[in-house]
């Protein structure tokens, strides 16, 4: 039984256990539920506490690699500036429809903090960006930024420290980014460890919200699955205007060459299973060079998944609302930079993994709770389907656009 399955069971079981006693434990209500909160939130703060130091490693290794890439191939490099662009671009496009999407389908007025049993609405300030402002964005002490949870100023000097470690000696640099992916492997160990536990905790979480919300939070549940699938599809859609105006080819042609690789992907949730249809695609009806298609597509595969910075700026915008917390430009803005930012810390890592060390990151710099996290999780399948369904289509689009620039 894969943990995903066992997530979605502890969900469940503890959901119906919370419902009932929430209709039937009368005094046996506020005993259980004191005994569970006090485990869920140990689990949760297990979860969160090697997210930082993680982040940290996997975009230093993450940057440092497709630098050095980006610098040995000058389509190569092209690659990664058009996914840079994008990926900033689907992650504008959750925050601008997003909330337009929550005004006009709101959350179940009865799930309101039900999710994160949240205490009191929370109001973050909309701060005018100012030389102040900027200025309390650089790291000056990176550590302290790291102990007080500035998710911002550690992305920032990560970004900084990523870089310069492409400016030194090869020897150098080898021994370095060693030592950070052996960091990165050792807190990856702690991680596994805590979701071994998942279950629990997982089950702990679901209990109190389904004592305090009954049925709600299955409402909030699915209105949840339902508001990221459609933020995957819209930005899915946009990929074929964009590939029919930069790539130079007929909107019909595009949709009927990617059908198959879109398939494989729906049914496996894996863009590396649907890497055979897409090289068949490219050297069939997308006409993409060989040349193109071997150094792109297994670049999109590795750094480009487009539907990641939108989907997950979206479960901060829907935390957010659940919570009441008032989201404006400024905290928006910040969202959209993590998200673009930390999806390249999602580079090979398992589902359950790559959630929070996304996720986490954007919520931390807009100042949304984090608690409803882990119950989000447990739901997370259905919305991986439409995931890697735009990111198969994306990476197609990618190939035949930088295919179609390198010819003219």
């Amino acid at each position: 039984m894969s943990l995903t399955v066992r997530i979605l069971i502890a969900l469940v079981a503890g959901l119906a256990c919370g419902i009932a006693l929430a209709e039937w434990g009368g005094p046996w209500e506020a005993d259980v539920v004191a005994i569970a909160q006090p485990v869920g939130k140990a689990w949760l703060g297990g979860l969160q506490m090697p997210l930082i130091p993680l982040i940290f490693a996997l975009l230093v290794t993450g940057i440092a690699q497709a630098a050095t890439t980006a610098r040995s191939s000058g389509m190569a490099g092209r690659a990664i500036g058009l996914f840079a662009i994008l990926l900033v671009g689907s992650a504008g496009v959750a925050a601008l429809v997003g909330p337009l999407m929550l005004h006009l389908w709101s959350v179940p007025a009865g799930a309101v903090g039900a999710l994160a049993g949240a205490g009191p609405v929370t109001d973050v300030p909309d701060m005018r960006p100012s030389a102040e402002w900027l200025l309390g964005f650089i790291p000056v002490n990176p550590l302290k930024s790291a102990a007080d949870g500035q998710v911002v100023a550690v992305v920032l000097f990560a970004l900084v420290f990523g870089f310069a470690v492409t400016r030194i000696a090869e020897e150098r640099r080898g021994q370095l980014t060693g030592l950070f992916d052996a960091l990165a492997d050792a807190l990856l160990v702690v991680v596994n460890w805590v979701l071994w536990l998942a279950p629990i905790g997982v089950f702990a979480l679901a209990l109190v919200a389904g004592a305090r919300s009954g049925l709600a939070t299955a409402g909030a549940l699915l209105h949840y699955i339902g508001f990221i699938v459609l933020i995957c599809v819209i930005v899915t859609l946009l990929v074929y205007p964009l590939v029919v105006i930069m790539g130079r080819i007929a909107p019909g042609r595009f949709a009927r060459a990617a059908f198959p690789a879109q398939a494989i992907a729906f049914s496996t949730q894996s863009s590396i299973a649907s890497l055979p249809a897409m090289i068949q695609a490219s050297d069939g009806p997308l006409a993409v060079r060989e040349t193109s298609r071997s150094i792109v597509l297994p670049l999109a595969i590795s750094l480009f998944r487009i539907t990641s910075p939108p989907a997950n700026l979206g479960v901060a915008l829907y935390v957010a609302a659940m919570n009441g917390v008032a989201l404006g430009p400024t905290q928006l803005v910040m969202g959209v930079a993590v998200a673009a930012i930390v999806s390249l810390a999602a580079v090979g890592l398992p589902s359950q993994i790559t959630f929070f060390t996304t996720t986490g990151p954007i919520c931390l710099a807009m100042g949304v709770p984090v608690e409803a996290l882990p119950l989000l999780l447990a739901v997370e399948t259905v919305p991986d389907i439409f995931r890697t369904v735009g990111n198969v289509t994306a990476d197609m689009a990618a190939a035949r656009i930088i295919d179609r620039g390198y010819r003219e």
